[in-house]
């Protein structure tokens, strides 16, 4: 069945009285997007900036707040939409003083399969570093030629191994583990670096995010690829002693994608965490600002042992400082 997606334009003030309207229609499920909402997000996550395109932003704030419905595209759909667009009629005559918005419509038709798979085709099978084969659920391998396969489902947390940071982190893993190392993992996302970690035989000891549900989707990752990722700890470390005291110390290896402000921001805590000699694998790091995290990583006692580039970001591999020998 083909079926046609209608956009529903209103303003955050008009999100209910539209989803009422919809709900008297036989429309109980709507998908929202309420530029409100963006703008919430970039206030709390401006840290994280450097992760967010431009382009992206300027387009979602120029962006009206909508409503995306699906009715079937048959004559029990068109007459749905018709009542749907009544009700929208009777919402513009109460709405004087226009708080509601445009309250218009833009129909599209969509097809079931390119609905529900259609999407699917842009992710297929990729190797990352040497021995890594990334692939979604739905793809079979026949022949990984010797490679470990990781599979990872794209979703909504950072981290499917496309991105350049994601890959250069996982090589960093394989020249540093050896196996039995004890492991955290800041900034876990999808678990995709704690999974190749313990992949490769580290003990990975805890994965922490500052979002929930990025821990619940890394735990059930871990566990459809066979490997154990450790406590879940949810917050920022770099604003909460608590997390910071809960984290525990003396790992051997802590790997960290997040950005370039908190990489800065977390050194010291990261030598705090890190046995004398341990390894910190930092990426997220844009190329212009590599100079910036080098300078603060050997201010907090690290030696940097690589600086490794893919596109337009860098990572590092850095050593904390060693006790000095007592004679």
């Amino acid at each position: 069945m083909d079926w046609k997606e209608i956009t529903i334009y209103t303003t955050t003030a008009g999100i209910e009285p539209v989803a009422a309207a919809l709900e008297e229609n036989g429309v109980e499920g709507y998908v929202l997007e309420d530029a409100a909402d963006f703008e919430e997000f970039l206030k709390d996550t401006e840290i994280y900036w450097d992760y967010v395109d431009e382009d992206l932003v300027r387009e979602k704030r120029a962006q009206e707040t909508c409503l995306k419905i699906y009715l079937s595209d048959d004559e029990a759909g068109a007459a749905q939409l018709a009542a749907i667009r009544a009700a929208l009629d009777e919402l513009r005559a109460q709405d004087t003083d226009g708080r509601w918005g445009r309250l218009a419509t833009d129909t599209a038709t969509t097809r079931q399969q390119d609905w529900e798979w259609g999407w699917k085709q842009y992710f297929k099978p990729f190797p990352v570093g040497r021995t890594f084969l990334i692939k979604p659920s739905w793809e079979t391998v026949e022949d990984a030629q010797g490679r470990r396969i990781l599979e990872i489902d794209p979703a909504s947390s950072f981290g499917t191994g496309s991105h350049d940071t994601t890959q250069l982190c996982i090589a960093a893993l394989e020249d540093t583990v050896r196996g039995g190392e004890r492991l955290l993992d800041m900034g876990t996302g999808s678990g995709i670096l704690a999974i190749a970690a313990a992949m490769l035989g580290a003990q990975v000891e805890a994965v922490v995010d500052i979002d929930q549900n990025c821990l619940q989707t890394a735990q059930e990752n871990a566990a459809k690829n066979g490997v154990v990722i450790g406590r879940s700890l949810c917050g920022d470390a770099q604003r909460s002693p608590a997390l910071a005291r809960e984290i525990g110390g003396g790992y051997d290896v802590i790997v960290a994608n997040i950005v370039a402000d908190v990489i800065i921001g977390m050194a010291a805590l990261f030598a705090e965490k890190l046995v004398p000699g341990g390894t910190l694998i930092c990426s997220g790091i844009l190329n212009e600002r590599a100079d910036e995290v080098r300078a603060a990583l050997e201010q907090n006692g690290f030696s940097v042992q690589a600086h490794l580039r893919g596109g337009d970001w860098s990572a590092f591999v850095a050593h904390s400082r060693r006790p000095t020998a007592v004679l």
